[in-house]
């Protein structure tokens, strides 16, 4: 009679043997989760009447999976038969969906017909199909360098391995060296610029992979190298020349994170800015000084600065004036115009002969007017680059002409001119048509003042002495003459006279030549023209 299962687990414990022929081999031989295992046994011998299966470290009914009967092919299930596995004919095991509880010690015992039992080992590792772990910090992801600390774990249900990746990559060395010893816990003192980015943390086995989202740390630091720059040129410390009137963009640049906070200051004072660059436009005097740039970080609320020195440019071209034409002549206009000028002027003003205020044709205000001084006498223009328009010029108009310019800085400057006229072609030819005229006339007027004859106004009147009124001809009526000399110095008639020496021959209004005197002189004989024609 074939003993049942029970009482023959009785009687095993009487002729257990210790035989090591049995061996069982997992197959496959790194199951994943939901794979169907059999736990092949090889090595069995002799003519056997049942097995055992057990699925824990010893032999025990605690243990039992299940009982199998060879002859009869039935199966009893044991106590930790989870409805999964079933008992060959051979002896193996199969399991069927196999689950990471699976895993684990496997023992089976075999009875022959000499009631003499074998026992064999087996182990089993199903591996479970990992899900994404996450990665946890203990605080910010946003820290200030050289200040925090960083503490991250990699969080997963599965005891699986763990490793690290930093941007991608795998995590550098210098970072390994913060992991705990189960590489679950990464941990950094100090954290530094260098160290941030994103984070990511992998659990795995041998038959699964599984990787959390990455996790970004910001590291704040600075600002550090706060400079000024003007056309991507650092100009921290610099003077920077600038022309008048035009315009110049200051950039002000530094390392930090996050972007910082802009002032900028004007010789001290505050400017209503706010941006990382700075305008400046329509460049004068007013303008010209200290910019600084002053940064300042919210996060670790640190500051720096930098200042560049503004200044308006010398002018590059010295200031000449050049009249033109350069040869006017009367009736003519002539402009006296100014070459470089200063491009920074605020004022200046026209003189006729010495900067002197009596002196002042004209001045040009600020506002681009100019006005009129003591010596305008209504035929001169200014215009703002400092030329001087003079219109039909006389005689008189010739000679020194002084500018004087102001600058925004306050640089004075005075400049001379020599204008010359010239006369006109007309007025020449007339002048040396009279000249000889009035040479005769001078002598006659000397001669009349003496014999007490009528004075000689102009080409076109003559009178006799009062003896030979009656032969001379008619002629137009003059103004009446002036009384003779000897009439003059209270005498009756002219031989009452006694020998006056030439320089009383002459009247009052009458000039003496000179010793070789020759004519009348140029002044003299112009005026004498004039008076002609009138």
């Amino acid at each position: 009679m074939v003993p049942t299962s029970h009482s023959w687990l009785l009687l095993s414990v009487v002729f257990l043997s210790t035989r090591a022929d049995i061996t069982i081999t997992p197959e496959p031989a790194q199951p994943a989760e939901g794979d169907n295992l059999t736990l092949v046994v090889r090595g069995l011998s002799g003519e056997l009447l049942a097995y055992n299966w057990y699925a824990g470290p010893s032999l025990s009914l605690t243990y039992l999976l299940a009982s199998y009967i060879v002859s009869t092919g039935d199966e009893t299930p044991g106590p930790v038969h989870t409805g999964r596995e079933s008992v060959r004919p051979d002896g193996s095991l199969d399991i069927h969906g196999a689950l990471p509880r699976h895993s684990g010690t496997y023992i089976l015992q075999t009875l022959n017909r000499q009631f003499q039992t074998e026992v064999g080992y087996g182990h089993v590792q199903v591996y479970e199909i990992l899900a994404p772990p996450v990665v946890m910090a203990n605080n910010s992801m946003a820290l200030v360098e050289h200040r925090d600390t960083l503490r991250l774990l990699c969080s997963s249900p599965s005891p699986a391995n763990a490793r690290w990746f930093f941007n991608g990559q795998a995590l550098p060395v210098a970072i390994r060296l913060g992991l705990s010893p189960d590489g679950r816990v990464l941990t950094r003192h100090g954290i530094r610029r260098e160290e941030a980015g994103a984070y990511q943390c992998e659990v795995w086995n041998p038959v699964s992979v599984s990787r959390s989202e990455p996790v970004n740390l910001t590291v704040y630091y600075g600002p550090e190298r706060v400079a000024i720059l003007q056309d991507a040129t650092t100009r921290t410390g610099c003077t920077i020349r600038v022309d008048f009137n035009t315009s110049l963009t200051l950039w002000c640049v530094s390392r930090s994170c996050p972007e910082p906070e802009y002032v900028w200051t004007f010789n001290g004072r505050t400017l209503q800015n706010g941006q990382d660059h700075l305008n400046i436009t329509g460049m004068t005097a007013a303008q010209e000084g200290t910019y600084t740039c002053i940064v300042k970080n919210p996060k670790t609320l640190l500051s720096g600065s930098a200042s560049v020195v503004v200044k308006l440019s010398a002018a590059a071209v010295a200031m000449t004036i050049v009249p033109v034409p350069t040869k006017p002549t009367e009736g003519q206009d002539v402009t006296l115009t100014v070459q470089g000028y200063p491009k920074d002027l605020l004022v200046y003003a026209w003189y006729r002969g010495p900067a002197s205020e009596p002196s002042r044709l004209l001045s040009q205000l600020p506002s681009g007017n100019w006005i009129a001084g003591p010596a305008h006498t209504g035929r001169e223009v200014g215009f703002p680059n400092c030329s001087l328009l003079v219109q039909k010029l006389n005689l008189t108009d010739a000679g020194r002409y002084t500018l004087k310019t102001v600058t925004l800085q306050g640089k004075t400057e005075t400049l001379e001119a020599e204008l010359q006229v010239a006369r006109a072609r007309s007025a020449l030819l007339q002048l040396r048509e009279v000249r000889g005229t009035d040479t005769a006339r001078w002598r006659q007027r000397t001669v009349s003042g003496v014999l007490g004859q009528k004075r000689v106004l102009g080409p076109r009147t003559w009178r006799n002495s009062p003896t030979t009124a009656d032969s001379q001809p008619s002629a137009p009526s003059l103004p009446a003459p002036e009384r003779p000399l000897w009439a003059k110095r209270g005498r009756s008639s002219p031989q009452a006279y006694k020998g006056p020496d030439s320089a009383s021959l002459a009247t009052e209004d009458t000039p003496q030549p000179s010793p070789g005197f020759k004519g009348p002189s140029e002044e003299r004989t112009r005026r004498q023209f004039r008076e002609a024609q009138e």
